[in-house]
Formats: C-alpha cells, structure tokens, sequence
C-alpha cells in the first residue's frame, strides 16, 4: 500500500512539473480588429496596402506570410471603445499551453479546435495558435502564396493600451516569460512605451501606458496599432505608391524615438499601421535594445 501511494505521488508530482512547462512562445500569429465599414477596410487591407482577401465567414482574413495574418471583423456590440479584437501568438503546443495557464491559476478556454484563448490584465483577449493549427485562418495564410503587392510580410510587433505596468508585467513577464527589449517617452521623466519580445523570438508586444487616453477612433487607434517590418522604406514608398495610395500618410516617414524609421497609416477605423525597418538607423531615446532585433529571414 505503502509503495502504491509513493508511486501516486511520484506521477502526481511529474503531471505536475510537466503541466508547469511553458510551452515555446515564438512570435505573433494575428491581430484582429473591428470594422465599421466593410467595403473600406477591404480597400484599405487589400488594394491599397497590397494583401490577399480571404473569407470566414463575414470575417476578412488577409495572410501577411504562410503563419502570420490580420483579421478584420464587422463592428458588434462590445465593452469598451477600442477597434482591437485580440491578438494571436504562435506557440510550440497548444494543449500544453492550456494546461500550462490552469496550472498558473487562469482560465483559459478553447473555443475552437486548434486554439487557446486567456485576458490579460487589462481584459485584452490574447490568443494561441500552433503553426499546424487547423484553425480556419491559419489554413488560409498557409495556403496562400506571399502577395507580390505587399511591401511587407513579416508583423514584427503589436502595441495596446495599458494603465498598470506591474499587472501587466505580472501575466506577460512573469507567466509568459516575454523579455524586455526596449521603452521610450515623449515626456522625459515617464515611461510611455515599453516593449517586451516573446520568449522564444523577436516579435514584440508593446505597452502604450496612456491612462488618460482620448476616447475617439484616432486615440484608441494610434495605441491598439501593429506593425509591419522591412529591410528599406523605400520599398514601402514604391508598393503603396504602385497600389494608388496617394494620401500624404503615404509618404509620411520619420524617424522614431527607436532610431527605427517608420511611416504610419490608418485604415478607416483609425487603426494604426505601422511600417518600421528592421534595425535602428540611429541611437535611441531613453533605453538601449536589449534583445535581437527581427529580420527578413524569420517572415
């Protein structure tokens, strides 16, 4: 008896220890954001900034590469003000990144095969998907080809409104293991960017601590944004122009606080997108880069 219960316990003590594994968190698989006009954001992610439309459903799905994609729903009823849906990591497993979050004390749900769901501290819907996920989306991106059109097919980072830098620290640093990479401000003496990368890649997420936050479509928009990567600016200048972008957003480049430079547009709901090379063309403001910067190759 004595041996069958220290047995027990050795395997309750192992299902235990593999259920606190986290699982491989390599990059961003998805942002998905509200739409109060359809046929313009469908002008504005296909023709004009050079994606592939793919359906489920009334969702539009626009692949950026064969596991990245953005997803654009009709607006609905919903608490809060902000146009961003949720946002999606790609992950090593699914199942245990399931078990993984109830062995933290979360929640997580599945929905849909193929996907794990949890919110962060500030009630953000975060997602997790494998590369081989049968998820309808993930299938589209897979099965279509990179978009001559597009400038770029790699989404390097995406940012979110945040008010409380511990919580948040809490579930994305200290859960999730995501590593600082940079932070910046345009007020010296706050903090108003802080970037962290996924702990398995060079993908970033990034907290825009803007607690009196303006409550019109550009202000949410300018925060809940994501951002696309290349090797030139001048690549994107030439593909928006070749795609009838004519708009002064769409020769708008600058340099960041990053010492990346970057060119800005928003699609109708004032969402914002963000073009930004892949490395700093100079020194940045505030903090040095802490971890690798993303590159072509890992698109």
């Amino acid at each position: 008896m004595r041996i069958t219960a220290l047995f027990a316990a050795a395997v309750l003590s192992a299902t235990t220890l593999f259920a606190q594994q986290r699982p491989a968190i390599t990059g961003i698989a998805f942002m998905r954001v509200y739409t109060d006009d359809v046929p313009a954001a469908e002008h504005f992610y296909g023709p004009t900034m050079g994606y592939d439309e793919k359906h489920n459903g009334e969702e539009m799905v626009f692949p950026i590469n064969q596991h990245q994609w953005i997803e654009v729903m009709p607006s609905k009823p919903r608490d809060g003000q902000s146009y961003m849906a949720s946002v999606g990591f790609t992950v090593s497993n699914v199942d245990a990144m399931k078990r993984y979050l109830e062995a933290k004390g979360l929640h997580p749900e599945t929905p849909d095969a193929g996907l794990v769901e949890v919110h962060d501290p500030e009630r953000n819907l975060v997602i997790f998907v494998q590369k081989d996920s049968p998820l309808k989306e993930a299938v589209l991106a897979r099965e279509t080809p990179l978009s001559t059109r597009a400038p770029s097919h790699h989404i390097i980072h995406v940012g979110f409104i945040a008010h409380d830098r511990a919580k948040e620290d809490a579930f994305w640093k200290g859960i999730l293991g995501f590593r600082p990479y940079w932070f910046g401000t345009m007020h010296p003496g706050n903090v108003d960017w802080i970037s962290m990368q996924v702990p398995d890649g060079t993908d970033w997420i990034e907290y825009m601590m803007m607690p009196n936050q303006s409550t019109d479509k550009r202000g949410f928009g300018v925060s809940d944004h994501f951002s696309l990567g290349v090797e030139r600016m001048q690549t994107v200048l030439h593909d928006l122009q070749a795609n009838g972008c004519e708009d002064k957003q769409c020769i708008g480049i600058q340099a960041g606080k990053d010492g990346k430079i970057q060119l800005n547009l928003y699609d109708p709901d004032q969402t914002r997108v963000e073009y930004m090379e892949f490395t700093p063309v100079m020194k940045p403001c505030c903090s040095p880069f802490t971890g690798p910067h993303p590159n072509p190759a890992e698109q």
